[in-house]
């Protein structure tokens, strides 16, 4: 019984995650490895043009796209919308999370404040229900 560490790999039409670098927050294909560090990338439907990327910029995903070894642009973006890579995408809770980060680093001051005032009432509604139930809770012993 061969026990995996890894799930995801460095394939031909690994789709992945942009981290930093001119591209961040974009998805990319991989189309070709050019060697250990480096592969050459098309984001068809991201606006990412064809270039060569290091890994370490990259975070791969669970998707993969069926392309052919240095598949050219328009094949690339055919498999891409098939596979509707970014509708999927836009599911994962790896998409909402970085989504929510970027709305609360946007927020204003007084969206900060809106927020705080929501969580108070919102607790002061948990608190009172909590009491409700602990009440009766006594009442039946």
């Amino acid at each position: 019984m061969a026990l995996f560490v890894f799930k995801r790999f460095v394939e031909i039409g690994r789709v992945a995650y942009v981290a930093f670098g001119p591209h961040e927050g974009k998805l990319v294909a991989i189309v070709d490895v050019i060697d250990q560090n480096r592969a050459l990338v098309d984001g068809p439907c991201s606006g990412v043009k064809r270039q060569s990327m290091p890994f370490k910029c990259m975070q791969l995903t669970d998707y993969v796209i069926k392309v052919p070894h240095s598949a050219r642009q328009k094949y690339v973006k055919r498999a891409w919308e098939k596979a509707e890579v970014d509708k999927k995408w836009a599911e994962t809770s790896w998409a909402k999370k970085i989504e929510a980060r970027q709305k609360r680093a946007k927020m204003t001051d007084f969206d900060r404040f809106k927020v705080m005032k929501a969580k108070k009432m919102r607790n002061k509604i948990i608190k009172v229900e909590v009491r409700k139930l602990q009440k009766a809770a006594a009442k039946k012993q």
